[in-house]
């Protein structure tokens, strides 16, 4: 049976669970920059995705799939903004970006990547 690994977790989540070299992430919010707007948030998130990523050992250009939750559409050219600065262009991901109520109303982003390791 293959191992499955969990990474950071607490009782009610793992940040990334691993299961057959493809690493799926719990939606990474802001967690400093809450009073940000969404370009700075969705630095920030980037940030946090990198962090794990380089933990699991993997890197952005191995993304498959990225889900983008805003809080309000509107805020689309800001978070794509930081999304063009972070991205491998070379190796970009499969992408949806909806509208959302998120957890926290001081949340204008939320993003959830699946890589593979």
């Amino acid at each position: 049976m293959t191992q499955i690994q969990r990474i950071d977790t607490n009782a009610r989540l793992a940040e990334a669970v691993i299961y057959q070299g493809v690493a799926y992430f719990a939606g990474q919010v802001p967690e400093t920059s809450v009073e940000q707007n969404t370009y700075e948030q969705t630095k920030e998130v980037l940030t946090l995705i990198d962090k794990l990523l380089e933990k699991i050992h993997s890197h952005k250009r191995r993304i498959l799939n990225a889900q983008i939750f805003l809080a309000n559409m509107q805020d689309y050219a800001l978070m794509n903004q930081a999304w063009d600065e972070w991205v491998d262009v070379q190796n970009p991901p499969a992408r949806a970006t909806v509208e959302a109520k998120l957890a926290d109303p001081r949340w204008k982003v939320e993003i959830v990547i699946t890589a593979a390791v």
